[in-house]
């Protein structure tokens, strides 16, 4: 190893950082050159003189490198030993010189980069012989990414699951590429979309993601950051034909990436960040720096950080990790990479790099490093009576924004060809199939032509389909020119013995005794633009409920949210059913929520999870319970009667005494004659509309969301043949179809000004403010049992979560370093947000309503909140149900007062009638029933509800659309952008004592609304169209309401039980990969001890061998710890037993009793 001298004592003797490219600098290591020829950084501080001997630490990398502003902070650090020189060797010397010219140096730092001659720099290692901190021979292997996937295969870390296509004349074996629309095999390896397409060369960064058809196609080009910018949407979908990639399975991080670096095998700093595949814009802060933020990686990460470390043989070492499906995958190793803005990083890394030399070079000298701590926030809010709490988990089910009308068409098909179509995607199995895919929408429109054309050249062909329905069938599937596949689908039902056609449909009403196919087509239903908006306003509105914000987001009305959900302190989950209108809500919901920009699909495919197939918030509208053909039949009796109704009328039809109901029923009086007035008014408007297709200056009018009026004049034709049918009598199942699209007309296609449509909405709100809500269960008793019919498995999902918040302490904790002066450090928000359809927003609602969670007439708020309830007429696009739990750290473990639960709730979208009749609630967290004596002057219900009628008028005025103006949904929402907006008050004793705490206090036109009550959280009044939550109740226990939720599931028939209960374990085998669901097992807490609780302790049951795995884990997390390798006496204390820690936290709710990939749920 070469060796240098420095001259001896004197003037020079301070340890040197020496910076310069000239040719002298070889000169000056090998004689007394004087200071001021060369740049010094010297320590300051007065030092004992070094002996003559100092180790001279080379600096061999690209000029942008080596004097980066992380190299510069860490060098500077590293001088800081007395015994190290450091010497950075010019760009000009590394690309002209030979290397026997280049300086002599006892330690190498030295690193690849563009246009970096890294066989020079390997010559040099060999002519010097100096201890490499990372080896260089390894960085060739770093810059194909196919050998850094073959190294991490080697040495068992996990990958995403991935195939090679080497475009390479002399090995056509692995040139095998069969693309499809929705998947590309490679090499005899299928990967469906989304998958990731990546160049083999690492230093080419254009890495594609393709994704699926349903979730509208295209591509995310991702690209070294070029400004704000990381990647575009691309709407191409083919992937590239020229070059060799590496094809890999796509895993869904919930859009955030982590990257982490190593110093050393026993150091990791690891940094999350928005994944660039989200929506391509860089979030930068003040200075114009990536926003990152620390997060602590669990010990299996640590254990493949140093993995990664010693088989790269790289000490300074960067790589990405996915955290996907409740694992960490590699997907990429940088090799030598700084930390960006980090302090603690920078005297980390310099004390680290500092001790491996001294310990390599001078193994009798070390220096101990002082390690700085940090704290983090944890979200603290004042709770309605006053005291501080943390808040810990967020629940709530969402409906979709507004959509496109809803329409449907049936047909019985007897064509062989059909029957073929069953059987090759297996519908016999199931007797039922559905067909989304546009292949399989291709194989039904190519029948449906075919058929067309036999009807029309054969009359007498034995073909039954009804030619008119058969050309519905092909238009419908011909619109757009193109397969989205999320906004169509075909379902068809075997029928062993044929299918009596419903009386409105059918000429003969006989009884076909050959097996047929019920053909049911569905097509609309598509989110619109403004249900778009809705989604994506209330997402940012929905931010205000979580407290905090600090740094580059304070100021920001509701970014403690960001923060928390990019330090994984948010653990947040988004579940939609399988519909197009759903999803996309969903999408769009997330990306107000968490700031994103650009498309939904990206969005949609990495923050959205799919909870069809399993029942959680799917339902088979086509298939209805006993209960609910009962229900439909009373309903059909009682509404075709052709007088007033009269009292038994009354008892009949409202025995719950629903205010809403008992309205609209006086309003009706006599249900056939207002039935006779709405199919008089849709008559007139289909008439009216073809007046105008016959109009040459209006026949190409272009409606709402590229609607035309042939379609238009479609879709009420429709209503119009099956709402009166051919015995003269009304189809009452037409009614929420018709008050669906004249609501749809009134509010996008009120600039047609066709007469009659404000009283054709006015008659079809009445009978559907009867209808639909009734369908769901007349009695309490129905409501209950087809409530439990639609949402048991939604219901034991809420009682999972809620259970699992304060179980789950094992993920996301922050070194316990890092967290002096942090209550909690360990603890995360845990979000969960379900997405769904009317029917399980209406049984979830008759479930809180009408199964028991508290008595009326012991409870005022709960009495007010049920009047309230009553009150509302329709559950309209965006309703919300939201649970929220909140923990009281001063309270005893086993307290019942220890958590606290609040339940919330929105109507959804303002609708198109004036809002003076619209029922008002009590506020979103008004203080508390036991608080309104003390504190009657500073906010009680009992004060707000006197204050609501000063405040309502003037809320209604500015926030609610004017009568004499068109409705629209699409009004700018005055919460804006592109700029800060106001500040969030910082919650503090004076916000407390108040009984609640305001957000966007700044905001001028929100100030004068917020109510001096309670949260005041007017977030929802943020977006004009959407009703603010209004506060159901703010003072229930865990225990009340897990002991609620587990009354109501065994409420119902056994048999129920059983056949429900079976649907919902079977998600445990049938779950996407990601989202795992647990059986029906009670977690049970010291805050609610639970029936059937055994009196042992929780690891008394537990196997030897878990608690020995158990303790191997606990013992590799500590020596893994993300700590330098040299720590003074203070801190160098032993680990603590596992047994100890096991009997300190000794209560259940701190032991680990599920499985880790449970709990990712």
């Amino acid at each position: 190893m070469s060796s240098l001298t420095t001259s001896s004592e004197g003037e020079n003797s301070t340890p040197r950082f020496v910076v310069g490219s000239r040719d002298d600098e070889t000169d000056f290591l090998e004689s007394n050159m004087k200071t001021d020829e060369t740049d010094f950084f010297e320590d300051d501080e007065e030092e004992e003189s070094p002996p003559e001997r100092q180790i001279v630490v080379g600096i061999c990398a690209m000029t942008k490198k080596s004097k980066s502003k992380p190299m510069t902070q860490i060098l500077e650090r590293l001088c800081k030993f007395e015994y190290i020189t450091v010497v950075i060797m010019g760009e000009d010397v590394i690309l002209n010189e030979p290397v026997e010219n280049w300086p002599s140096c006892d330690c190498l730092i030295s690193f690849h980069s563009k246009g970096f001659p890294l066989d020079k720099a390997v010559a040099y290692a060999k002519l010097c012989k100096p201890f490499l901190i990372n080896d260089l021979g390894m960085q060739y292997y770093i810059q194909d990414r196919r050998e850094v996937y073959r190294i991490l295969q080697e040495e068992g870390i996990d990958l995403p699951r991935y195939a090679v296509l080497n475009r390479d004349p002399d090995r056509p074996e692995e040139c095998n590429l069969v693309e499809g629309e929705d998947h590309v095999e490679v090499n005899g390896a299928v990967f469906p979309k989304p998958f990731v397409e990546k160049p083999v060369s690492a230093e080419d960064h254009n890495v594609y993601i393709y994704y699926p058809t349903s979730a509208g196609g295209g591509s995310q080009r991702l690209f070294r950051k070029i400004g704000s910018r990381s990647s575009v949407y691309s709407p191409e979908s083919s992937v590239r034909k020229t070059g060799s990639y590496i094809y890999e399975e796509f895993m869904p991080t919930d859009g955030t990436d982590v990257k982490v670096y190593t110093v050393g095998p026993d150091y990791a700093h690891a940094e999350a960040r928005k994944s660039p595949a989200l929506d391509g814009k860089v979030e930068r802060d003040s200075e114009g720096k990536e926003i990152r933020y620390p997060v602590m990686l669990t010990a299996m990460e640590k254990l493949v950080a140093r993995k990664v470390c010693v088989a790269f043989k790289q000490t300074v070492c960067g790589f990405d990790l996915l955290r996907a499906n409740g694992h960490s995958f590699v997907c990429d190793v940088n090799g030598f990479s700084f930390v960006k803005n980090s302090m603690k990083y920078y005297d980390d890394c310099a004390k680290i790099l500092g001790n491996i030399i001294m310990r390599e070079l001078a193994p009798q000298f070390h220096i101990p490093w002082s390690i700085p701590t940090e704290a983090e926030d944890i979200p603290i809010v004042p709770t309605t009576s006053g005291t501080m709490m943390e808040l810990r988990c967020v629940i709530a089910v969402i409906r979709h924004g507004d959509r496109t009308p809803k329409q449907k068409m049936k047909m019985e098909v007897k064509h062989p060809r059909f029957f073929e179509l069953f059987e090759k995607y297996d519908g016999y199995k199931t007797g039922k199939l559905k067909l989304k895919k546009p292949e399989q929408l291709q194989e039904v429109l190519d029948i449906a032509r075919q058929l067309v054309v036999e009807l029309g050249t054969h009359s007498d062909c034995e073909i039954e389909e009804r030619k008119s329905k058969l050309e519905q069938l092909k238009s419908v599937l011909e619109m757009y020119g193109h397969f989205s596949g999320i906004n169509r689908k075909v379902q068809l039902t075997y029928l062993p013995h044929g299918h009596p056609k419903a009386a409105s449909e059918d000429e003969e009403g006989r009884r076909e005794s050959s097996p047929s196919l019920l053909l049911v087509l569905k097509w609309g239903g598509e989110l619109t633009p403004a249900g778009r908006v809705q989604a994506e306003e209330l997402g940012r509105a929905f931010r205000c409920m979580y407290p905090g914000g600090q740094g580059d987001y304070a100021g920001f009305p509701g970014c403690g949210l960001l923060r928390l959900h990019s330090t994984y302190r948010h653990d947040l989950k988004i579940y939609a059913s399988d519909e197009g209108r759903v999803q996309m809500t969903a999408a769009a919901f997330a990306k107000g929520l968490l700031a994103l920009e650009g498309e939904l699909t990206p969005i949609l495919v990495q923050m959205v999870k799919s909870a069809n197939m399993n029942g959680l918030l799917d339902s088979d509208s086509d298939s209805l319970s006993s209960c609910q053909h009962r229900v439909k039949a009373r309903l059909h009796e009682i509404m075709q009667k052709d007088a007033e109704f009269c009292e038994e009328d009354y008892e009949k039809l409202a025995p719950t005494g629903s205010a809403s109901l008992l309205n609209s029923m006086t309003f009706i009086q006599n249900p056939v004659e207002i039935c006779n007035q709405v199919f008089t008014l849709i008559e007139n408007l289909t008439s009216q509309i073809r007046k105008r297709l016959e109009d040459p200056k209006s026949a190409d009018l272009q409606l709402y969301h590229s609607e035309t009026l042939e379609l238009m004049l479609q879709r009420w034709s429709k209503l119009e043949r099956d709402f009166r049918m051919k015995n003269g009598r009304y189809d009452i199942s037409k009614i929420p179809d018709i008050y669906d699209c004249i609501k749809y007309d009134v509010q996008h296609n009120c600039a047609l000004k066709l007469e009659g449509t404000a009283e054709l909405f006015r008659l079809s709100k009445a009978l559907a403010d009867v209808i639909i809500p009734q369908e769901y269960g007349i009695n309490k008793e129905e409501k209950l049992e087809i409530a439990i019919g639609f949402c048991l498995p939604l219901i034991k999902k809420i009682q999972l979560d809620l259970q699992r918040t304060h179980e789950d302490e094992s993920v996301n904790k922050l070194h316990p370093l890092y967290s002096r002066g942090v209550l909690s450090p360990g603890r995360h928000v845990r979000t969960r947000l379900y997405f769904t359809s009317e029917s399980h927003v209406h049984s979830l609602l008759s479930i809180f309503r009408y199964g028991g969670l508290l008595d009326e007439n012991k409870d005022q708020q709960w009495k007010r909140a049920m009047d309230y309830l009553s009150a509302i007429s329709e559950l309209n696009y965006m309703t919300q149900i939201v649970i929220m739990l909140y923990e009281d750290n001063n309270k005893d473990p086993s307290s019942e007062e220890r958590f606290h639960v609040e339940l919330h709730f929105s109507p959804g979208v303002k609708g198109c009638e004036e809002d003076r009749n619209v029922p008002t609630g009590f506020g979103f967290r008004p203080a508390s029933a036991e608080n309104e004596d003390k504190k009657t002057d500073q906010g009680s219900l009992e004060d707000l509800s006197k204050e609501k009628g000063i405040d309502e008028p003037n809320r209604a005025q500015q926030m609610s659309p004017q009568p004499s103006e068109p409705v629209s949904i699409q009004r700018r929402s005055p919460l804006i952008r592109n700029r800060k907006t106001g500040s969030m008050e910082v919650l503090s004793e004076s916000s407390s004592k108040s009984g609640g705490y305001r957000l966007f206090s700044t905001y001028s036109r929100q100030s004068s609304e917020m109510k001096q009550s309670g949260l005041g959280f007017e977030g929802c009044s943020m977006v004009p169209t959407i009703y603010p939550l209004e506060t159901l109740h703010n003072s229930l226990s865990l225990r009340q309401v897990n002991e609620f939720l587990t009354a109501v599931c065994r409420s119902c028939s056994e048999s129920h039980v059983q056949s429900t209960a079976a649907l919902f374990d079977s998600m445990i085998g049938n779950q996407i990969p990601g989202d795992p669901f647990m059986s029906q097992r009670i977690l049970s807490s010291s805050s609610f001890p639970l029936r059937q609780r055994s009196d042992k302790p929780p690891w008394s049951e537990l196997p030897e061998a878990h608690l020995t795995a158990a303790a191997s884990a606990y013992q590799g997390a500590w020596h893994t710890a993300v700590a330098p390798p040299v720590l003074s006496p203070v801190q160098a204390r032993p680990p603590q037993p596992l047994w100890t820690a096991v009997l300190v936290s000794a209560s259940p709710r701190n032991f680990p009793s599920v499985p880790q990939k449970a709990r990712s749920s």
